[in-house]
């Protein structure tokens, strides 16, 4: 008799992160994803649902997605996606309507397709030839309008650097940070995703995007005695006069107010090796 075949795996797929979270500690990217991607929560004719994909060894951060996710649709549903067994079961107690815990990976182990799928600070473990897979699995597990947030942040909140994807694949990468820490812009280097922090490197054009943001935040040292954010608009402004930035104009404005600059993924992107 021959034997029988091997069901298929169900174990998620991923690795176990560190688990390292704070409270508040992505309200930068969340408040992005808000404004910015609102609007596509809000066209929803069912339910909008997010993932906290990997939202580590407390619940904090999935939560505080759902509250800031809801002043741009009430609607909005959140489930915070874990590989950690235990971690799911210490969430529990957590969930409440609106918000639920549950065990997975990268596979998002949904019913339905989310309209948002975050994942902060999951992918630094990984190497740098993994991510493209990884994007594209993600993104394929996006509804239509959908949204893939990946990034990364220090430990307290305070720099951050994400990429936005959407089905076609990646199409912005997002500086922000506290504007009252700040040194340099280049200070952010420390934070950029997986996809590029290995680029930083002469020849590369998240180097030259960076090196250009560190002259034009030079030449602005004058604006310093108006305050750090009169300093960052007015750096941010002359760095659009080279780089693609979006969002320019009076929505531009708001958002680099916020200590944010937003840039076409394309002018950054790896150069092929």
């Amino acid at each position: 008799m021959p034997p029988r075949p091997t069901p298929p795996s169900t174990r998620p797929v991923g690795a176990v992160t560190r688990g390292t979270t704070n409270p508040n500690r992505l309200r930068r990217m969340d408040r992005w994803i808000a404004a910015m991607h609102g609007p596509a929560l809000r066209r929803s004719t069912e339910t909008p649902v997010a993932v906290d994909l990997g939202y580590g060894a407390a619940p904090w951060t999935a939560l505080e997605l759902m509250r800031r996710l809801r002043t741009a649709e009430p609607r909005t549903e959140v489930v915070g996606i874990e590989i950690e067994p235990a971690r799911v079961e210490a969430a529990r107690p957590y969930e409440r309507e609106g918000l639920r815990f549950m065990h997975g990976g990268f596979e998002v182990p949904l019913p339905q397709r989310p309209l948002l799928i975050r994942a902060a600070n999951v992918l630094r473990q990984y190497d740098e030839d993994e991510v493209a897979a990884v994007w594209r699995r993600l993104c394929a597990r996006l509804a239509p309008g959908g949204l893939l947030v990946e990034g990364t942040c220090d430990e307290i909140g305070r720099r951050h650097v994400w990429v936005a994807l959407g089905p076609d694949g990646p199409r912005t990468v997002t500086f922000a940070t506290r504007l009252g820490s700040l040194d340099r812009p280049s200070d952010l280097a420390e934070r950029l995703p997986k996809a590029l922090i290995h680029r930083n490197v002469p020849g590369e054009p998240v180097h030259s995007f960076l090196r250009d943001f560190d002259r034009a935040w030079a030449a602005a040292a004058p604006y310093a005695s108006l305050g750090a954010r009169q300093r960052w608009i007015r750096t941010v402004g002359d760095l659009a006069a080279d780089w693609p930035l979006t969002g320019t104009g009076t929505d531009g404005l708001r958002r680099w107010r916020q200590g944010e600059v937003t840039v076409d993924w394309n002018a950054l992107a790896p150069s092929s090796r």
